[in-house]
């Protein structure tokens, strides 16, 4: 399947995975196998949606997560380049690396999980509530990464602690990145919601302890993933 900027006759529809993750392994695949070399242009968006019969937010979420795992780039005014044909040992998620990010987000959100337990306020409380209830229901994948950071954010906020408030709003556009990735290739999105149910319950109750544990859990389930990726990349 040619991917470049040449037209071919006809849609050329994908059978759902999801769609998201259909044109993002077409892609891949294609990067991959040298159909599309390093150095070579993707066609444009529109083009892209037209030739998988998706919409253009599709295949920017597809775009990302090759961009995410090193494979393209984005180049404003210009289009989307093949820059690897294989995946890196890292995801790219703009300022910061993935393993950075894995690195930094316990010693952040897990104390600011536990001080939310004992500081939320009701008003906090039913933001989250509604964030969960959402996402929970939300099939749009650009939206539910948005909620998603969303939800992240009002806990450190809920902490009352400052710095962690600033930090996970300064990280919030790389979360936003690696959960699009995350989901996409392994399928994160409904255990998420489970574990940041479990987050919630154990805030409302009140319950630092166990607001820390359900944080940690599911921190650590991400990192799995994302070390599912990375040693995928390296084999």
């Amino acid at each position: 399947m040619n991917l470049s900027d040449s037209r071919t006759a006809g849609p050329q529809p994908i059978v759902r995975v999801s769609a998201a993750e259909a044109v993002f392994t077409a892609i891949r695949d294609a990067i991959e196998s040298g159909e599309l070399p390093v150095g070579h242009k993707l066609s444009a968006e529109s083009v892209l949606a037209a030739k998988f019969a998706v919409s253009r937010s599709v295949v920017r979420e597809a775009l990302r997560s090759c961009a995410a795992l090193g494979l393209t780039e984005t180049r404003t005014g210009k289009g989307t380049f093949v820059i690897a044909n294989r995946s890196g040992a890292d995801l790219v998620l703009g300022q910061f690396s993935a393993r950075s990010l894995m690195e930094a987000r316990p010693h952040i959100e897990v104390p600011a999980a536990a001080l939310a337990a004992q500081r939320a306020t009701a008003e906090q409380l039913e933001q989250l509530r509604g964030i969960i209830d959402a996402m929970e229901i939300e099939d749009d994948p650009e939206m539910w990464v948005t909620l998603d950071a969303s939800f992240h954010a009002t806990i450190a906020a809920a902490s009352g602690n400052g710095v962690f408030e600033r930090v996970v709003n300064d990280i919030r556009d790389a979360m936003v990145n690696q959960s699009e990735t995350l989901n996409l290739i392994t399928g994160r999105q409904h255990p998420s919601d489970a574990e940041h149910r479990a987050i919630f319950t154990a805030i409302q109750g009140g319950d630092g302890t166990a607001a820390a544990q359900a944080m940690s859990a599911h921190l650590v389930a991400v990192d799995a993933a994302l070390t599912q990726i990375l040693g995928a990349t390296k084999a």
